[in-house]
């Protein structure tokens, strides 16, 4: 059967309403299949009605509605018939699921580096009747009471409290209260566990028996950024966290950062940081704590009725988890981030050809909304929230989402309910506003005129080229040795629809560099006047804000990407510039563009050394430049592998294999060597010996990932053939190794051979889309062919997507490839 339409939901939630699930899950019975016992009970509107329950099992054992045996050969796809309901209903569902190696249902996963197995509910949209039977749809929510017969010596952890001590192979849980279908979970195995406690709220961290130090090491500061976000959201909500337990579970090979089960978050184990960490990255994992916590109200508490209002859950959670993280933990600098890497996904996915408003998109269905879990339902939307909230004030806007909370508590909402809570608490017009800002597509662009007469300011103003009215504030900097710096108190504009509006504050100033969108508080592409942008070509490392300076490295990357600034011009500013920076996140966004997107998209492939050469000077400045924090260095250790060209520094890739050659205080980790060996694997310069040897010297899943990446990097045909047939048969990687295998593939290899695989690519995509939503993530993201900008690209990207039978999750990955593999097409050829 199609997935769930949003026709039938709206039929099947008038007509039922589900009181309770009991689940029953017995996961000894081997490798390949778990027992799933469901018992359901419901009430129908309607007596005699027919509906549908969902389930995707492997063998459907029984199934009794109200004492009625069903016959299971009814089972069609993923929908099991449900005839004459009465008005008090007892569904019985017994059956045998198969485990995912996708991170799609129950996920099974043998960790190499001891052989011990893990499981982890993933119930994401359309998930969730992987595991057991349901009515999967968001706004049939009911409590769920779960008990599972587990191995000798397994713990177990779920969104419910454990139901007493347990026994040994059995553990019983609480009944939750009314939560969704696609947030339950329940983490599975020998897990190493910490436990802690906060304002009467008992607290969890748990993790592979492997990752036992990590977590020990890792758990003060998780601790920490746990205590501080509840603290800073009871402060902020009236309602207190409303889930009993908070669990917080680090699990291998999760497809997502985090998913915010409520009671117990599960988080990919990456976060647990077997690498050496630069503070960007603990800063982003504080603010993924922050952000699935804000979940627990913000889509636990209350949930969306459909899915069309994602951003009721994903904006709000973003946003908070910004904020929280920003005010209330020492990540002061979060909020930088923000502005250097995480806008930049949204502004992307906003200017594509799949661009959607934030709200009330018109999904139509389960398989359309997985495809929206993107930069616009998380940047874009918290950038339209702090919009909100600048204009409302703070005290409006909480006491509108605190009247949210109590009118919705344990129910469904849309957007109409939060404006009518929001309207209630301002007395302004945020429906007028939510028609511009939630309803509409696209990205405004804020662009400065000044006017100089002989050097001299005589006006300044913003103009508005977009269709929403903005309020920001227009930073002026002036030089004072050794800083551009800010004149205090930036005046705030509201800059109407296709307006212009005079800043006479600033007239006085006479500043050198005018900045709209000063302390970045609207969603809008900028542009500044000639004479501004000149300071920034010269002086950008010297502005003293570290907020300004990120807004203003994304001010270029953009200009790139419109091919208003030559890509070159764009390496120029890094070689000249990127060493006097001094926020980690901004070094990373930096090299993260430079080497993936402007040498190795934009210029032309004959051109790309020379880019790489560029970007690795200027993380070798870094790397050894006299008086850089180690986390800078850190960071631009890894931009200076991945950017290494050439003999020499090839040779000294491999002198740091060797321990030698790098300043003190920074190292090779596990991670970054396997970036090391893949640079050197794709240059014919590592092979099988390195590889085993790494593999011996510390095994696990860092490292298989990291083998499968080097190995596909390789050079020789029989290598990519080896790739290629494990990417595209069913069952052979699981997800992370399918990932790192993608990424690998296009990194070498003779022309002719790579072209070859350019057009296989596309003939063989549309089969492997059956595999499931991960796997078209996978393989139609990572395995994309984007370094091929040529009209040949174009023209079979066109026809894939002119073929029959593309499912939602293909058209939409595919789609957003092609929008830019034209753009690069256009900057190659400008």
């Amino acid at each position: 059967m199609p997935a769930l339409q949003r026709t039938e939901a709206i039929l099947r939630a008038s007509l039922l309403d589900v009181r309770s699930y009991t689940i029953d899950l017995d996961v000894t019975r081997g490798p390949d299949v778990f027992g799933s016992t469901t018992v359901i009970r419901f009430g129908c509107a309607e007596p005699g009605s027919d509906s549908f329950v969902d389930l995707e099992p492997v063998e459907l054992r029984r199934a009794v509605l109200n004492g009625r045996p069903l016959d299971p050969a009814d089972l069609d796809g993923n929908r099991l018939a449900l005839p004459g309901l009465a008005a008090e209903n007892e569904l019985l569902v017994e059956a045998d699921m198969r485990y995912s190696r996708t991170a799609e249902g129950l996920h099974r996963y043998t960790d190499p580096a001891d052989g011990e197995v893990y499981l982890y509910a993933s119930c994401a949209p359309d998930l969730a009747p992987k595991v057991f039977a349901c009515f999967d749809q968001p706004d049939l929510k009911a409590p769920i009471r779960l008990g599972v017969t587990l191995p000798p010596g397994w713990k177990a952890f779920a969104n419910g409290a454990p139901a007493g001590p347990g026994e040994e192979g059995r553990r019983e849980f609480a009944e939750t209260k009314p939560i969704s279908t696609y947030l339950f979970t329940v983490v599975a195995g020998p897990l190493h566990s910490v436990a802690g406690e906060h304002d009467g709220i008992p607290l969890g961290l748990h993790a592979r028996r492997s990752l036992a130090a990590e977590l020990e090491r890792e758990a003060d500061e998780l601790f920490e950024v746990t205590r501080a976000s509840f603290d800073r959201l009871h402060e902020l909500f009236e309602q207190r966290y409303p889930f009993g337990e908070y669990h917080q579970a680090f699990m291998p090979e999760f497809n997502w950062g985090a998913m915010e089960n409520p009671g117990c978050v599960v988080f990919r184990d990456e976060m647990l940081f077997r690498s050496t960490p630069t503070d960007a990255d603990r800063e982003s994992r504080a603010m993924v704590v922050c952000h699935e916590m804000a979940h627990m109200w913000f889509g636990d508490l209350v949930t969306m009725k459909w899915w069309d209002d994602l951003w009721l859950n994903e904006s709000f959670a973003e946003m908070l988890g910004y904020r929280v993280a920003a005010e209330s933990t020492r990540f002061t600098l979060a909020w930088i981030g923000f502005a250097a890497r995480r806008k930049a996904w949204g502004y992307d996915a906003d200017q594509r050809g799949s661009t959607h408003p934030v709200a009330g998109n018109g999904t139509r269905s389960v398989a359309e909304a997985v495809v929206n879990f993107d930069g616009i339902s998380y940047a874009k939307g918290a950038s339209v929230l702090r919009q909100l909230v600048a204009w409302l004030g703070d005290e409006a806007f909480f006491a509108g989402i605190n009247a949210y909370f109590a009118w919705h508590r344990y129910g469904n909402a849309e957007l109409a309910d939060f404006l009518a809570a929001l309207g209630e608490a301002s007395g302004k017009d945020v429906h007028g506003w939510a028609e511009q800002w939630l309803r509409t597509s696209g990205v405004d662009t804020l662009r400065v005129e000044v006017e100089r007469d002989g050097g001299k300011v005589r006006s300044v103003a913003v103009v508005n080229e977009g269709s929403r009215p903005h309020l920001v504030g227009v930073g002026g900097y002036a030089m004072v040795e050794p800083y551009l710096r800010a004149w205090p108190g930036a005046p705030a504009v509201e800059v109407p629809a296709g307006g212009r509006v005079l800043v006479p504050e600033l007239v006085e100033d006479q500043p050198e560099l005018v900045v709209p969108n000063h302390g970045d508080l609207t969603w809008a592409k900028i542009r500044l006047d000639e004479a501004s942008w000149q300071v920034v070509t010269e002086s950008l490392a010297q502005v003293e804000d570290g907020l300004t300076r990120a807004l203003l490295w994304d001010h270029a990357r953009d200009l790139v990407r419109d091919g208003e600034l030559a890509p070159a011009e764009y390496l120029r500013l890094v070689e000249r510039h990127l060493g006097g920076e001094t926020v980690v996140s901004t070094v990373e966004a930096v090299l993260a563009f430079a080497v993936n997107d402007v040498a190795g998209r934009y210029l032309a492939p004959e051109r790309r050394a020379a880019g790489l050469a560029v970007v690795a000077g200027a993380a070798r400045s870094l790397l050894f430049g006299s008086d850089v924090a180690p986390n800078l260095r850190q960071a631009a250790l890894r931009g200076a592998l991945e950017s290494s060209v050439g003999e020499a520094q090839l040779d000294e890739l491999q002198a740091w294999l060797a321990g030698d050659g790098l300043p003190g205080g920074v190292s090779l980790s596990p991670e970054l060597r396997w970036v090391a060996l893949a640079r050197l694997a794709a240059r014919g310069r590592a092979g099988e010996p390195e590889f085993s040897a790494e593999l011996a010297r510390d095994p696990g899943t860092e490292a298989e990932v990291g083998a499968a990446r080097a190995r596909a990097a390789r050079p020789e045909p029989d290598a990519k053939a080896r790739a290629w047939q494990a990417m595209f048969t069913d069952g052979e990687l699981s997800n992370h190794l399918l990932r790192a295998t993608a990424e690998g593939f296009w990194r070498s290899g003779a022309e002719e051979q790579q072209q070859e695989y350019v057009r296989r690519y596309f003939a063989e995509l549309l089969g492997a889309a059956r595999r499931g939503d991960a796997v078209v993530r996978m393989l139609g993201h990572f395995l994309f062919p984007r370094g091929y900008a040529t009209a040949e690209t174009v023209r079979l990207a066109e026809e894939c997507l002119r073929a029959d039978g593309l499912t939602p999750a293909l058209r939409r990955v595919v789609g957003d490839e092609l929008d830019d593999l034209r753009r690069a097409q256009r900057i190659r050829e400008a």
